[in-house]
C-alpha cells in the first residue's frame, strides 16, 4: 500500500464491525495494518473474524496481514505486547474491562511503549451503567437523539439503512481521534489513550437535530413530498431531495407540474399528502430508467435508488473510482483522495493467521 500513512503501523485486535472498519480506512491511507485474530482452537479471547473468508471476499477485512494468538496464555499476551513494542497506533474494541483483564490494556501496553496511540472503541464508553451492555444501532441512534420526532407526523424519524452510529458516528470519529493523537505525539513524544464510544459519535452527528429543535418553525424533511422517495412503473425508486427553491422548481418542470393550477405549497405541512400525491403520480406513470435519463441532465436533487450492484456501474461513481477490484470482488474504494501522495489499490482480505510468523519476524526484527 502507499499514501499519507505510510510507515505507520497499526495492531488491530480482530472484533465486531466498528473496530474493523477503523482497521480498513487506515489501512485505506496507507498504514500497515496487522489484525490480531483468535489462534485456532481457542474458544474466548479476541472476538472470532469472519469464517474461513475467501481472500478478497470481507471488504471489512481487507488491506491488512494477521496473526493468529491466543490471548488466554500467557505466550500470546507476551507476543500481543511485543508487537505493541513496535506499533504506532492499537485499536480494540472490547467490552470495557476485557482488554485490562487479558493483560492488553493501556497501562501494560503504553508501559511497554509509551510513543502508543492505544485506541479503544465501544459502544456506550468505558464509562457509565450501560458501559457494558451492547450498543446496536438502532438503540444508539434512539438514545441520542438522533430518531427525535417528526413535528410534523409526531412520529420517530425512521433510522437509515446504513450502520449511521457505528461506521459514520462512532468509528469514524474514532479514527479522526487516533490521527489527532499521532499528530499530538509529534509535539510531545507521548503516545496516550483514544476513548471513542459509538454513543459519543452519533450525537455528534445528530448536532443538526438538535439544531432543528432549537429553531420554531424549522421542520425535519423526512416527510416532506420534496425530500421523499418515489415508486416508479416498474417498481423501481427515485429519491428526491429538491430542498432548494431552484431545485425544486426544476423537479416541477421535468414533471410538468409548472404552472399546474392549485398546485399545493410546499411551505405548507398541511399541504404535503396532496402535494405528494401529485408528484407520486407523475413518477408512477414511467418506468425508472426512464427518469433516470430525464434528471441526469437536470439538478433537480434527483438520483435513482440503485441496487448495491447497480452503484459500481453508475458513470458518476465511476468517475471518481468509487468501486475498486479486490481480489475476486468489486468493493467501495478509499475515500479520500490525494495528490501527492496517492494510496494504492487496497490488498484482499487475509485469511485468520496467515502472517503470523511473517509479521512476528518482521517488526519484532
Amino acid at each position: 500500500m502507499a499514501g499519507p500513512l505510510t510507515g505507520v503501523r497499526v495492531l488491530e485486535f480482530a472484533g465486531a464491525a466498528p473496530t474493523a472498519y477503523v482497521g480498513t480506512v487506515l489501512s485505506g491511507l496507507g498504514a500497515d495494518v496487522v489484525r490480531i485474530d483468535r489462534a485456532p482452537g481457542t474458544t474466548s479471547g479476541t472476538a472470532p473474524g469472519p469464517d474461513a473468508p475467501r481472500p478478497g471476499e470481507n471488504p471489512l477485512s481487507r488491506g491488512r496481514r494477521s496473526v493468529a494468538l491466543d490471548l488466554k496464555s500467557p505466550e500470546g499476551v507476551e507476543r500481543a505486547l511485543a508487537l505493541a513494542e513496535h506499533a504506532d497506533i492499537l485499536v480494540e474494541g472490547f467490552r470495557p474491562g476485557v482488554a485490562d483483564r487479558l493483560g492488553i490494556g493501556p497501562e501494560a501496553a503504553l508501559a511497554r511503549n509509551p510513543r502508543l496511540v492505544y485506541g479503544r472503541v465501544s459502544g456506550w464508553g468505558q464509562q457509565g451503567a450501560w458501559a457494558g451492555r451492547a450498543a446496536h444501532d438502532l438503540a444508539v441512534l434512539a438514545l441520542t437523539g438522533a430518531l427525535d420526532t417528526d413535528p410534523a407526523t409526531g412520529d420517530p424519524v425512521l433510522p437509515p439503512t446504513a450502520y449511521l452510529s457505528s461506521f459514520a458516528g462512532g468509528a469514524n470519529a474514532h479514527v479522526q481521534g487516533l490521527l489527532a493523537a499521532l499528530h499530538e505525539r509529534e509535539r510531545s513524544g507521548r503516545g496516550q489513550v483514544v476513548d471513542t464510544a459509538l454513543a459519543d459519535g452519533a450525537a455528534l452527528i445528530a448536532t443538526l437535530v438538535h439544531q432543528w429543535r432549537r429553531a420554531p418553525g424549522i421542520h425535519t424533511v423526512t416527510d416532506a413530498p420534496h425530500y421523499s422517495l418515489y415508486r416508479a412503473a416498474d417498481g423501481g425508486h427515485l429519491a428526491v431531495a429538491a430542498i432548494e427553491p431552484k431545485l425544486y422548481g426544476s423537479l416541477l418542470d421535468q414533471l410538468g407540474l409548472t404552472g399546474a393550477e392549485e398546485l399545493p405549497d410546499r411551505a405548507d405541512p398541511a399541504a404535503w399528502p396532496a402535494l405528494r400525491a401529485l408528484i407520486a403520480e407523475r413518477f408512477a406513470a414511467r418506468d425508472r430508467d426512464h427518469w433516470v435519463k430525464v434528471f441526469d441532465a437536470v439538478d433537480a436533487g434527483v438520483a435513482p435508488v440503485l441496487t448495491a450492484a447497480e452503484a459500481a456501474g453508475h458513470h458518476q461513481l465511476a468517475a471518481r473510482g468509487a468501486f475498486v477490484p479486490v481480489g475476486d470482488s468489486v468493493q467501495p474504494a478509499p475515500a479520500s483522495r490525494f495528490g501527492r501522495t496517492p494510496a494504492g489499490a487496497p490488498g484482499r482480505a487475509p485469511l485468520p493467521g496467515e502472517h503470523t510468523e511473517e509479521v512476528l519476524a518482521e517488526w519484532r526484527g
